[in-house]
């Protein structure tokens, strides 16, 4: 080995190790108020969506279809027991399924759905009860890891974000509720990312469902290398360098650490309203800010002219044959807002009326990547949508940043629980609500989730 390779070596594994003892350190006080009240807003968005997501037709006939072992554990929807990582497997699957689950701009993705899932397996696994306060500090120090990650990779152009650098906050979530200390934490990080998945994006393109199973992979890899780490078996030796640092892309280790415990990414979120990738969201709040109160329609449009990031470069193509599709064609979504008031879980569904009024209208726009736009980044994820009507007249907006993040009308505990009652109704929003409200009391974390919603 040369010097500049022992260098990096180094180098990546004083990062983890910096950021697995800032997280050990965590435990030791009561988990500042804004990072518990982000926790909590966190766990009610996720577990909602995954709620709703559980509900769709695709997971309803994927949990018939899946055999899994009998046991005692349901996953959230579900109404067959089973054992608890098939059950964490399925939950992930069903929160990133419908494109509504919280994000990270910074990350350019979504962490808590990489961590939650890790952390309830954990807690479930545990020989002992896990108190409320524990599981959240550990969720919170699993986001933390897994968006500093996010935040420090620059990935190659072929991976997607779901799946690698997610496990990092899987593995500390699920190191932390077992106990680890911090060599033992930074060994589970550094591990975890020898257990990644492989991930695409042409696959999401594609519309292939196997791209809703890389953060079950993510979360279950996490699980597997706190094993690993309490084992023994494994300790931080630099994977990361070969694997986010090589395959996936390249990493900024200066960012794992940048304002370590002064500057928190996990109170940088963003909350989705729309269901599809967050990289048309810009898009769709032009869109609808332009429709407000109009009195013309889509039949008067000529042409629709969509400028953006070129973060959303892979989602240009168009002509989706199902949800997954949908979601990440910026044609097709742009589109349906102009044919639809919302997209929701039901306007991108092939079997819907508005995907056919979608595709039909989907060859009127036009979309382009801006180095104007690339500038703001990844402060502003702006998106600028220009009408050009029959008669000759035009009419512009511009979105800064998708509505709901955390710069630009941020949703509040309100927001986001009205956004879960349109989801799954009422009654199963208030049972949810009670859950994420009891979590800093409990001294039982494990019995408290056995009340999640199940049918």
């Amino acid at each position: 080995m040369d010097g500049s390779t022992a260098f990096r070596s180094t180098e990546h594994t004083r990062a983890v190790d910096a950021l697995a003892t800032a997280m050990v350190d965590l435990r030791m006080s009561p988990l500042p108020a804004p990072l518990g009240d982000r926790a909590r807003l966190i766990l009610l968005d996720l577990l909602g969506v995954t709620l709703a997501g559980a509900r769709t037709g695709e997971m309803v006939e994927l949990r018939k279809k899946w055999d899994s072992e009998p046991g005692s554990t349901y996953p959230i929807g579900g109404s067959t027991g089973t054992t608890i990582e098939t059950a964490a497997e399925l939950d992930a699957i069903a929160s990133c399924c419908l494109e509504l689950d919280e994000g990270n701009k910074y990350a350019a993705g979504h962490p808590a759905a990489h961590v939650l899932p890790a952390a309830i397996a954990a807690t479930r696994l545990a020989s002992t009860p896990i108190s409320g306060r524990a599981f959240l500090t550990a969720v919170v120090a699993g986001y933390e890891v897994a968006a500093r990650f996010g935040w420090a990779l620059t990935r190659h152009s072929a991976w997607h974000t779901h799946g690698h650098w997610g496990a990092t906050g899987a593995a500390t979530a699920a190191a932390s509720i077992r106990g680890a200390d911090a060599n033992e934490v930074a060994a589970a990080i550094d591990s975890s990312s020898a257990l990644i998945q492989v991930a695409p994006w042409a696959v999401v393109l594609d519309g292939n469902f196997s791209r809703n199973l890389w953060i079950g992979g993510a979360a279950r890899a996490g699980v597997t290398a706190a094993r690993l780490a309490r084992s023994g078996a494994v300790h931080n030796s630099g994977t990361i360098e070969h694997t986010l640092g090589a395959l996936v892309g390249t990493l900024d280790t200066s960012r794992l650490t940048e304002d370590l415990g002064e500057r928190w990414l996990t109170l940088e979120g963003y909350t989705k309203q729309h269901a599809s990738c967050s990289y048309t969201h810009a898009a769709v709040d032009a869109v609808q800010s332009l429709r407000a109160d109009a009195e013309w329609s889509a039949a008067d449009i000529e042409h629709v002219r969509v400028l953006t990031h070129s973060l959303a470069e892979p989602l240009f193509r168009r002509h989706p044959s199902n949800r997954l599709g949908a979601m990440f064609s910026l044609p097709f979504v742009v589109a349906a807002a102009f044919v639809s008031d919302a997209i929701d879980v039901d306007s991108l569904d092939p079997r819907g009326a508005t995907f056919s009024a979608a595709e039909a209208f989907s060859a009127r726009v036009d979309v382009a990547s801006s180095s104007e736009l690339d500038a703001l980044l990844p402060e502003r994820r702006a998106a600028e949508v220009t009408i050009e009507f029959r008669d000759g007249t035009t009419l512009s907006a511009t979105a800064p940043n998708p509505l709901g993040d955390i710069d630009h009308f941020p949703m509040d505990y309100g927001a986001v629980r009205a956004k879960i009652a349109r989801l799954v109704g009422e009654s199963d929003t208030a049972v949810i609500e009670d859950i994420v409200d009891s979590l800093g009391d409990t001294e039982d974390v494990a019995a408290l989730l056995r009340a999640l919603p199940i049918r």
